[in-house]
C-alpha cells in the first residue's frame, strides 16, 4: 500500500491523536516494537530523522523508514526531518512510505516551495519550531502546511525533560490556524504533562520513552490521550 493510498489520520480523524516515536524503540526488534506500539493504541508512527549537522546526532534515514513500512504496511508514518536541507529528502522519504513530512522553520527561510514539493510527492506537510524559536517564526508557513509542531525539548536526543514554557505558543498559533490544521507537540510528552499539552491546543501528542519505556504501553497511550 502506498503512502498516498493509506488513510491519513492527521486529515481524516478529528480526535486527539497519539503518535509513538520510534526513536526510543528497541532497534534490535524494530518491526516488533512498531507493531506493539500500534496494537497498544498508537494512531501513527513518528520517525525522527537527524543529520548530525542541523542537530548534534545521527539517526534514521529512508532505509529505516522503508523497513518500518514493510513491517507495518498499514501504519501511517509521520517523518520529522531535523536536517539542514529538507528538500533533498522529500523524494527518498516519499518512496520509503512516509505519509507526512515535517521540516524546521529554522532550516528553511521560505517554507512555501518545500511544503509544495512535499504535497506534490503525495504527502501532507508540517512546519516545526524549536523551544527557543518564537511562534511568529512560522506564521508565514501557516497557509502552506497541514500541521505545526512545537518542540518541547531541544532536538537531537531522546529522553530529555519536558520544557513547559513552549506551551505558551499554543494559543497564539491556534488563533491563526484553520480548524483543519493540527497543532502537534514532541519532546518529553508523558502522562504527567499531557493534560497541559491538550489545554494549550495541541491535538497530536508525540511520545517516545514514555510509551516505549512503559511496562504497559496501552495504559501509557491511554493516559497520554486523556
Amino acid at each position: 500500500m502506498t503512502a498516498a493510498a493509506r488513510r491519513n489520520p492527521l486529515v481524516h480523524d478529528r480526535r486527539l491523536l497519539v503518535e509513538p516515536s520510534i526513536l526510543s524503540a528497541d532497534f534490535a526488534r524494530l518491526g516488533e516494537e512498531c507493531a506493539s506500539a500500534l496494537a497498544a493504541g498508537g494512531d501513527a508512527l513518528h520517525v525522527d530523522v537527524m543529520d548530525g549537522h542541523f542537530v548534534p546526532n545521527l539517526s534514521m534515514g529512508p532505509v529505516v523508514c522503508a523497513a518500518v513500512h514493510r513491517a507495518c504496511p498499514e501504519a501511517f508514518l509521520d517523518v520529522h526531518l531535523m536536517v539542514t536541507d529538507p528538500a533533498r529528502w522529500i523524494e527518498p522519504f516519499a518512496k520509503a512510505g512516509a505519509g507526512h513530512l515535517q521540516f524546521h522553520a529554522e532550516a528553511v527561510p521560505d517554507p512555501a516551495p518545500v511544503a509544495a514539493a512535499i504535497r506534490a510527492a503525495g504527502m501532507t506537510a508540517g512546519i516545526v519550531i524549536n523551544p527557543d524559536t518564537p511562534a511568529e517564526a512560522c506564521f508565514c508557513a501557516l497557509a502552506h502546511v497541514d500541521t505545526v509542531m512545537l518542540m518541547s525539548v531541544h532536538p537531537g536526543h531522546a529522553g530529555q525533560s519536558f520544557i513547559g514554557r513552549v506551551l505558551a505558543k499554543g494559543p497564539a498559533l491556534r488563533a491563526r490556524m484553520s480548524p483543519g490544521q493540527r497543532l502537534m507537540i514532541d519532546g518529553g510528552v508523558s502522562p504527567a504533562n499531557s493534560a497541559e499539552c491538550r489545554a494549550a491546543g495541541c491535538d497530536v501528542l508525540i511520545s517516545a520513552s514514555a510509551i516505549f519505556g512503559a511496562p504497559d504501553r496501552a495504559a501509557a497511550i491511554a493516559a497520554i490521550r486523556g
